[in-house]
């Protein structure tokens, strides 16, 4: 059946001008110019990290003005390349206009659903937390599959990102790890990553190879930023020092330099052994510690205790994710009913259909609300 490509173009056209309504072209601009009489500033670098941050947020502006900026242009390329190819009668010229088709359709999908994040935290950066579950060392194992999953997922997009805690379990895997990742709306996409995500598979550490079930939870939280203003006064605050520890427990380091913070009032607590002093530790751990009172002051307010972080179980019954290995390949999520078989995709960093996918579920189940 030959492709309606003047429908299918008016579409993308469409989608693109509600895409740069959302994104406020003129105002991304105007930050950009903003940005470039900041970055030529001759004492720019006296404070190298407003510096870095400048600089930083210029090249992702820049990136995302040219991203939206360059769509425009291949719809319009597509536009010439199917004329082209009508008025000449020519099959291959039609079949490559097929295919830039079908990768714009894909490109400018990704491109609306940011459109979507118009949550109040959406746009900010993103603190993840994964904790091994249920199942012992196959819990743990799997931690450390959902947190390469995740790094590789960034590392995909070329967005950064930076390791603060790396807790191991004694005989493989991880009890707990939290990292940063440091570009705009990452709290956004990966927020409807939160939850009881669970594995099956036959055990690699059962010497009679058994099928095992294990469950490992994802938390994410977003970056706290200067104008949050969330105070904690140090009678909330209890602060142990103790020795970083690599893999099967073995000390890295001959000093006290791990922080773990425990905010009494709440129970919630935060460690970090990942920077180089006590001090750096000690400044982690209170912002991801000021991150989770900031979603929980949301959650609060919106009188949703149940999208806490925290209620994150990681056991049966509150599951939100399969990945199943054996006796069968699949990953499927409970909520949107999305799934694929390739697993060893999903979990080299494959995950923007599931992001997707939880986006939109997420706004429409909000807007039931």
């Amino acid at each position: 059946m030959a492709v309606d490509f003047a429908s299918q173009i008016k579409d993308l056209r469409q989608t693109m001008e509600s895409v740069r309504e959302v994104t406020d072209l003129p105002r991304l601009r105007a930050q950009i110019q903003d940005l470039e009489s900041q970055a030529a500033a001759p004492d720019l670098w006296d404070d190298q990290e407003r510096a870095q941050q400048v600089t930083s947020n210029l090249a992702r502006a820049n990136a995302e003005l040219d991203r939206i900026t360059g769509m425009d242009a291949r719809v319009e390329d597509l536009e010439v390349l199917v004329e082209m190819g009508t008025e000449e009668n020519d099959a291959d010229t039609l079949a490559e206009a097929e295919r830039e088709l079908t990768s714009l359709r894909k490109a400018v999908g990704e491109l609306e659903v940011r459109t979507l994040l118009a949550g109040e935290y959406d746009p900010r950066e993103a603190v993840v937390t994964i904790r091994a579950g249920a199942g012992g060392v196959d819990a743990a194992d799997f931690a450390e599959m959902l947190m390469r999953m995740y790094l590789r997922w960034a590392e995909r997009h070329g967005y950064p990102t930076r390791v603060m805690d790396t807790s191991y379990a004694e005989e493989a895997g991880l009890k707990s790890a939290t990292f940063e990742v440091n570009v705009p709306y990452a709290y956004g996409h990966l927020a409807v990553e939160a939850g009881t995500h669970r594995l099956v598979r036959i055990s690699p550490f059962d010497n009679q190879g058994r099928r095992q079930t294990s469950f490992a939870a994802v938390e994410v939280v977003p970056l706290i930023e200067q104008t949050d203003h969330i105070e904690i006064p140090d009678n909330e605050l209890k602060i142990d020092v103790f020795r970083s520890s690599g893999p099967g427990g073995q000390s890295v380091n001959t000093t006290d330099s791990a922080v773990r913070m425990t905010h009494i009032p709440t129970g919630i607590v935060v460690s970090m052994q990942n920077e180089k002093s006590q001090i750096q530790n000690r400044a982690a751990a209170l912002r991801v510690l000021q991150s989770r009172l900031l979603l929980a002051k949301r959650a609060e307010e919106a009188a949703a205790k149940k999208e806490l972080a925290g209620d994150v179980k990681a056991s049966w019954g509150d599951q939100m994710r399969s990945y199943v290995l054996h006796p069968y390949q699949m990953v499927k999520d409970l909520r949107t009913e999305h799934e694929v078989g390739n697993t060893s995709g999903v979990f080299d960093g494959d995950i923007d259909a599931f992001i997707e996918s939880g986006i939109r579920w997420k706004l429409s189940a909000d807007r039931e609300d």
